[in-house]
């Protein structure tokens, strides 16, 4: 993909135009690990057709996934080894196919962990309000809240491209990002915050509207594939290439 294509597919990541559909002859499998509470699939998007979920449903591109006020769902997606854990009052829109995105982060907030994968990373890509990310690495968290988008990186590299067409940002671990359509990215240590993968399954980054707040001790969620046993942030996953 050129920098050009990937800059408007970026675009239309940014406004939820052209995601729904793979292309013809592929179409990601998604499935629901986990279910807490409710959770809602909105298959294609339609509204009037949203259905609870339960753990093992399945899911395709285009559809939505809606968490309530205490719900929490993983989201597995086997051909690309990876899964999102995705928090309360939280709404994501799936997408398979080329050019890789497999989720859109409308609101709310998630966690996404990637194991090793032979494949292109341009197959693994995650959108959200501003930007699209591009794996380099096994877990991030990500937020949308208040017309901004926070990246926070757990392990690995995570590069961000601005919607605007301004330079990719490259986000390591132990790093965090705030960027938006209308913010151009901008990173700083985590350390700094108090924000961390302990916290990000009930504080997220604490922040509102790209300040930082108080983040609270929570705890962690799932191990993420190839994580299992480690305690969050102590290092030791494999990038996801």
């Amino acid at each position: 993909m050129t920098r050009t294509s990937t800059l408007l597919f970026t675009l239309l990541a940014a406004t939820g135009l052209g995601l729904a559909q793979a292309p013809s002859g592929e179409r990601l499998a998604y499935r629901f690990d986990e279910v807490k509470s409710k959770v809602v699939r909105v298959p294609g998007g339609d509204e009037e057709r949203g259905v609870r979920v339960s753990a093992g449903d399945p899911a395709e591109a285009g559809d939505v996934v809606k968490t309530g006020l205490f719900g929490r769902t993983v989201l597995a997606v086997p051909d690309r080894a990876a899964r999102f854990e995705v928090f309360s009052s939280t709404r994501v829109r799936l997408a398979g196919g080329e050019p890789g995105v497999l989720l859109v982060l409308e609101k709310g907030r998630l966690k996404a962990a990637f194991d090793a994968f032979t494949g292109a990373s341009e197959a693994r890509r995650v959108a959200a309000p501003g930007a699209l990310l591009a794996v380099r690495g096994t877990r991030y968290g990500l937020e949308v809240a208040g017309g901004e988008s926070v990246l926070a990186v757990f392990e690995g590299t995570v590069e961000v491209f601005p919607s605007d067409g301004s330079p990719i940002v490259r986000v390591e671990r132990d790093q965090y990002c705030v960027f938006g359509p209308k913010t151009p990215p901008r990173k700083e240590q985590m350390g700094k915050t108090g924000m961390s993968e302990k916290s990000w399954g009930s504080r997220g980054s604490g922040m509102t509207d790209g300040r930082q707040g108080t983040p609270g001790e929570g705890s962690q969620g799932p191990a993420g594939p190839g994580t299992q046993g480690r305690q969050g942030g102590s290092g030791g996953g494999r990038g996801g290439h």
